[in-house]
């Protein structure tokens, strides 16, 4: 599916209500859960205090009026406009309490920061920009926030925020620079040389970890969180005896440390000691509590190493329960199949309901049977399965165009998906597939028969409207590049925030030749969704617009942070000035 007219709509969650408590700086976790606005959101904000002029407090008054109204937005830009008049911190942070309640996260944000920059000593504006920056996975510019606290004692390590960043997807090396830049003084200076040594183990530089955990080690023996980098680097370094001494180590002066526990059990994996490690999977078992979500994490840790038959024996049991978790069923499949018992691996993916990896555990029968020269058989199998779950019918249609493409029968795919339609033609997701398959094999025409087809049963689909208009834009196609940002206006119209819709924007300007424009537009996409088509389409308008430092400082952070990057690797053949 190519770049440019795959972009999908961003179905972005409504933002969480943020609670009073973290805006003042409470959270305890960058991951607290959602919580639910007081009937008053303002109830709790810091009094009004400096004095007024009238036109002052008629904006103010607006303002309190248009909140208990619920009107957030009108509220919002009203504190906004008073706190820039006075220059008022107090009245920033009313209007982060009150954009908290509109569903608009860069109105959010934009109080957020005018209420930081009203009070640079103040730690909670930081907080929050944190908190929203790893919502919208934009981590480099968590970690920038994350590094504004002044006081890191309480709120979360370094090395969790790292961690966590890690586990979520985040790119190493960026954090790293970040990291590396920063030289304030840590209230755990430790900490902090623990996040270093874990990015670099990360970005490859394990030399440098290396030689970073060879003094910490020998300075701080007695803290777990040494011993537990340690042992989880010399895991990834390939050293399960050394791993294995680090945990001991770490659990002699922290017994019953399930992290520290886990990591003995991995390196006893992986030193073939599989006893001794299912010793230690039951022991941490016994003092975590069995519960299925850890017995599912002990069975996946085993089968990373290859070893399915303690996997097995971990998940069984779990059959037992009236309601079997649906990743145990789809884990006890992918067994069965890699050990070749196909019948068995089918019944266990059978099982699987409608819901979390309903579609994962049909693709997975369905490419273990196309494996096995069975194409006719997966084909029967998806057949069936859309009878028996007729409200997935859809979705796996769609599956199956997708394995029938994989299998070179892209014939045998055209025929489902244009049988489907005739019987089916409102099924948007399905025409919007077709289109997108017509648009990869050349097919300008169909693509924008399906594409306006769907826009013509309803003509708020903001995703059809974006799809069309950016493809007519990234063709640059002659005397239609109006109609492209006629198309592309009327989906930001229906969804103003949508990144995805604003990079659209801001590239149909470009095409059009209005680069200032246009750079409004993608700065704003670029913010609220880092992505290697947006970073490039700002580069090559930075670079047209004469700011050649920026944009090289981009593409050369870009290159860092994106893998695979397809656009980033056409715009540095096309242009080579912007190479790193």
């Amino acid at each position: 599916m190519p770049c440019g007219p795959s972009k999908t709509l961003l179905r972005r969650r409504p933002l969480a209500a943020f609670g009073l408590a973290l805006v003042l700086g409470g959270c305890q976790s960058l991951t607290a859960g959602p919580a639910s606005p007081p009937e008053d959101p303002l109830a709790d904000a810091p009094p009004i205090t400096r004095g007024l002029d009238a036109e002052g407090l008629s904006a103010l008054l607006v303002a309190e009026i248009a909140g208990q109204r619920g009107d957030f937005r009108r509220a919002t830009r009203g504190y906004l406009a008073t706190a820039e008049r006075y220059q008022a911190p107090e009245l920033a942070e009313r209007a982060a309490l009150a954009a908290r309640s509109d569903d608009d996260p860069s109105l959010l944000e934009e109080a957020a920061r005018r209420w930081q920059a009203l009070a640079p000593g103040d730690d909670a504006p930081a907080r929050l920009l944190t908190s929203l920056a790893v919502q919208r996975n934009d981590w480099t510019g968590a970690l920038e926030q994350r590094l504004a606290w002044r006081d890191d004692t309480s709120n979360g390590k370094l090395l969790d925020f790292v961690e966590q960043a890690l586990d979520a997807g985040a790119p190493p090396a960026p954090l790293l620079d970040r990291l590396q830049e920063q030289h304030a003084t840590s209230a755990d200076p430790v900490d902090r040389e623990l996040a270093l040594a874990r990015l670099e183990a990360a970005t490859g530089a394990t030399s440098s970890a290396r030689e970073r955990l060879e003094r910490l080690t020998a300075e701080y023996p007695e803290r777990p969180a040494v011993q537990r980098i340690d042992a989880s680097l010399a895991l990834e370094m390939n050293a399960p005896e050394r791993a294995a001494k680090a945990a001991r180590h770490g659990l002699a002066a922290s017994p019953g440390d399930p992290r520290l526990m886990l990591l003995l059990a991995r390196a006893q994996i992986r030193l073939g000691r599989l006893d001794a490690a299912e010793a230690s999977t039951t022991a941490l078992l016994e003092d975590q509590g069995d519960r299925p979500s850890l017995r599912l994490a002990l069975a996946r840790l085993y089968l990373e190493e290859q070893h399915p038959q303690p996997a097995r024996r971990l998940l069984q049991p779990l059959l037992d329960d009236d309601d079997t978790p649906a990743l145990a069923l789809l884990l006890l499949g992918s067994i069965a199949e890699q050990q070749g018992a196909v019948d068995n691996a089918l019944l266990y993916y059978r099982q699987i309901p409608e819901g979390d990896h309903f579609l994962l555990a049909r693709l997975s029968a369905a490419r273990m049977l196309i494996e096995g020269d069975r194409l006719v058989d997966a084909r029967a199998f998806l057949r069936n399965e859309r009878l028996v779950h007729p409200d997935a019918a859809s979705r796996l249609i769609g599956l199956e165009v997708e394995l029938l493409d994989e299998a070179d029968a892209s014939a045998q795919a055209d025929a489902l998906l244009d049988s489907h339609l005739d019987r089916h033609p409102g099924d948007a997701q399905r025409r919007y597939q077709r289109a997108m398959r017509a648009y990869g094999n050349g097919h300008m025409a169909a693509m924008e028969r399906d594409l306006r087809r769907l826009i013509e049963r309803d003509p708020d689909n903001a995703n059809a409207l974006n799809a069309l208009g950016y493809t007519l834009a990234d063709e640059n196609i002659e005397g239609r590049l109006e109609e492209a940002r006629a198309l592309i206006e009327r989906a930001l119209t229906l969804e103003p925030n949508n990144p995805v819709i604003l990079d659209s924007r801001g590239w149909v300007a470009y095409r059009l030749g209005n680069v200032d424009a246009a750079l409004p537009w993608l700065e704003r996409a670029w913010s609220t969704m880092p992505d290697q088509e947006i970073a490039a389409h700002l580069i090559e308008a930075l670079w047209t617009a004469g700011e050649r430092q920026r944009a090289r400082s981009l593409a050369a952070s870009a290159v860092k942070r994106f893998s695979p990057r397809p656009r980033i690797d056409e715009l540095l053949e096309r242009r080579p000035a912007l190479a790193p």
